[in-house]
């Protein structure tokens, strides 16, 4: 069975304003959790997996994004004032051929949940998605992200198979989902082919303005929104199952919450 890619994505180019002043100077990769910015924590994770072609998309203050001692190659996102995190994930397009690792970059995790992926990366499945089973207990006193901003996720049986039928930010009812997708991928080269397509199909049927998945525009939509796409035409998604060991980072609240779980992962 082909092994899967070496490549990782990050997208790594909005702005991460509810971060505030977090991010005034530096990008919100950059970051510290635990004394170690979110992408150092991202780049040990996917090392320790073996993957070390990282490609990452950058956009705001891209230019102190520092990998310290790890390689990276990086890709301007010039619009990212623009766009969300599918046409900034299009811009690595030509980096698509073979499949590819991907990764929000707001999001902490640890080494042990890389390689559950990369495990489950052998599948016959067009993309893995990470989905943790215990999201609900990262929502307890999360005032300033609420669930509604949560990517839930739909699961279903197909025969011996389980498959993702919907995910994203109000795409399943709380009481219907099965976890939370934490924004962690695997695509294999014909999930990424498929993915390439789904957006080439978007772009020509109206452009970046017209309405795609339940994003108002293009240009604005989710990466769940190109998934949902992909599943609607018989893409095979499979979901790969965790509890807890990760953390998002979107406001200042989320940051106290990841300090804490740090330190627990480190006991």
């Amino acid at each position: 069975m082909k092994p899967p890619s070496n490549k990782a994505i990050i997208v790594a180019a909005g702005r991460g304003r509810r971060l505030g002043g977090n991010t005034a100077e530096i990008p919100k990769c950059m970051v510290r959790v635990n004394g170690q910015p979110i992408l150092h924590w991202q780049l040990r994770a996917f090392a320790a997996a073996g993957i070390r072609d990282i490609v990452i998309v950058r956009g705001y203050l891209g230019d102190r994004i520092d990998a310290g001692d790890f390689p990276v190659r990086f890709i301007d996102n010039p619009q990212w004032e623009h766009n969300n995190i599918l046409a900034s994930l299009m811009y690595a397009e030509g980096e698509f051929s073979g499949g590819f690792f991907f990764s929000y970059c707001d999001i902490v995790y640890t080494p042990s949940v890389v390689a559950r992926l990369a495990a489950a990366a052998h599948a016959p499945a067009a993309a893995s998605l990470i989905i943790d089973r215990r999201w609900a207990d990262a929502y307890q006193g999360r005032t300033l992200h609420p669930v509604s901003e949560a990517e839930l996720t739909a699961v279903e049986s197909a025969g011996s198979e389980s498959l993702v039928q919907q995910v994203g930010k109000g795409a399943v009812p709380a009481a219907q989902a099965v976890g939370e997708f934490i924004g962690l991928a695997h695509f294999s080269a014909a999930g990424a082919a498929a993915l390439d397509r789904t957006w080439e199909s978007a772009l020509g049927s109206g452009g970046l303005d017209a309405p795609f998945g339940r994003a108002k525009t293009l240009r604005q939509a989710y990466l769940t929104d190109a998934l949902n796409a992909m599943a609607d035409t018989g893409q095979r998604l499979a979901p790969v199952f965790i509890d807890g060991e990760w953390r998002e980072i979107d406001t200042q609240q989320d940051l106290a919450a990841a300090e804490l779980a740090a330190d627990l992962w480190s006991a």
